[in-house]
């Protein structure tokens, strides 16, 4: 086994110090697979001898919330719970007042991506090759992967390179129909660190200026990362169509959290810059697409199903079949 790495080890659409781990989805379906993943997270947990999410829970904010609880109610083993004023005020310390609807997913919380990241890069450290891939394509009953520095032949080959997966499946005859934009995500200091780990956050609540908003804490629980759902298009050559836009989204979340986040100093602190690669029936759809022993993962909001996507890519990949549910005709995460 090789597996290629064109830069630092989790520095492409997984940058960042934290992730949200959460179950709710539009799509029962989706929110089964995450609870899937959910396991698996633990079992890496126990592998690698360190927490890799925090299970602080994910707290939701917003008129969505009894849509979110009908889905999970289809989920069995994922507790949720409806959050009343003060049990949301006990576990969100940093939101303004707040009366409207709110829920609690019991198992949701924060990933700890450079945690996970340094693990998985140990754990494989004898198969890492730091080398960028320029092709793809079939070559007899395998498949030939031509790099900056050489040429390998491969008895199968999975493609899982972010913004550059659907480029180098187009040369193997697969097209992915993904919609590539950029988006930034800013962190800023908790004023008061708690001594509990805090929740993840999302609101779509309206009430306080924005209808997309998610948030988590670094490990440390001194930091917190605000985005919002925006992003910035891109022009056919792969370009920014509007850089100025990343500052204009920036500029919003430090006012966001100026009015519903008092718990956090609204100066930022940092920004991570990400591509967004959506698929067309929505911002958490995610499929598998395969062209004899070639199978490629495209898809957005994918960082914590890692360990569920990486157990059907492997099985995609030694059996040459692709699970109906991951297929792209059954949309799976559907809006």
């Amino acid at each position: 086994m090789v597996l290629y790495e064109s830069g630092r080890t989790g520095g492409g659409q997984s940058a960042g110090e934290s992730r949200i781990f959460r179950h709710a989805h539009d799509d029962a379906r989706l929110a089964s697979f995450v609870s899937r993943s959910r396991t698996l997270w633990r079992e890496w947990e126990a592998e690698f001898g360190r927490p890799l999410v925090s299970g602080a829970g994910a707290v939701a904010i917003g008129d969505g919330i009894e849509d979110k609880l009908r889905v999970l109610d289809q989920v069995p083993g994922v507790p949720t719970r409806r959050l009343e004023a003060q049990e949301l005020s006990d576990l969100m310390p940093l939101l303004a007042e707040y009366s409207g609807p709110a829920m609690l997913d019991v198992d949701g919380g924060t990933i700890h991506t450079l945690s996970a990241i340094d693990a998985l890069t140990a754990a494989l450290s004898d198969v890492l090759v730091p080398d960028h891939v320029l092709s793809v394509r079939h070559a007899g009953a395998g498949a030939e992967v031509r790099t900056g520095t050489g040429v390998g032949a491969f008895d199968r080959v999975v493609l899982c390179a972010g913004r550059g997966t659907a480029p180098l499946a187009r040369g193997t005859g697969l097209e992915i129909p993904v919609e590539l934009s950029a988006h930034v995500r800013v962190t800023f200091g908790v004023r008061e660190p708690p001594a509990v780990p805090l929740p993840t956050f999302q609101d779509t609540s309206g009430t306080f200026g924005e209808t997309g908003v998610y948030a988590a804490p670094t490990e440390d629980n001194r930091r917190y990362s605000v985005g919002l759902s925006g992003s910035t298009p891109v022009s056919p050559d792969g370009s920014l169509a509007d850089p100025s836009e990343l500052d204009s989204l920036a500029a919003r979340a430090a006012e966001y959290v100026s009015r519903a986040l008092p718990g956090l100093d609204p100066e930022p602190l940092g920004h991570v810059h990400c591509w967004v690669t959506k698929l067309p029936w929505g911002s958490d759809g995610v499929g598998l697409w395969s062209t004899g022993r070639i199978t490629a993962v495209a898809g957005h909001n994918l960082f914590k199903q890692a360990p569920a996507l990486g157990e059907a890519l492997t099985d995609a990949a030694l059996t040459d079949v692709v699970p109906d549910l991951l297929r792209p005709e059954s949309r799976l995460g559907a809006s």
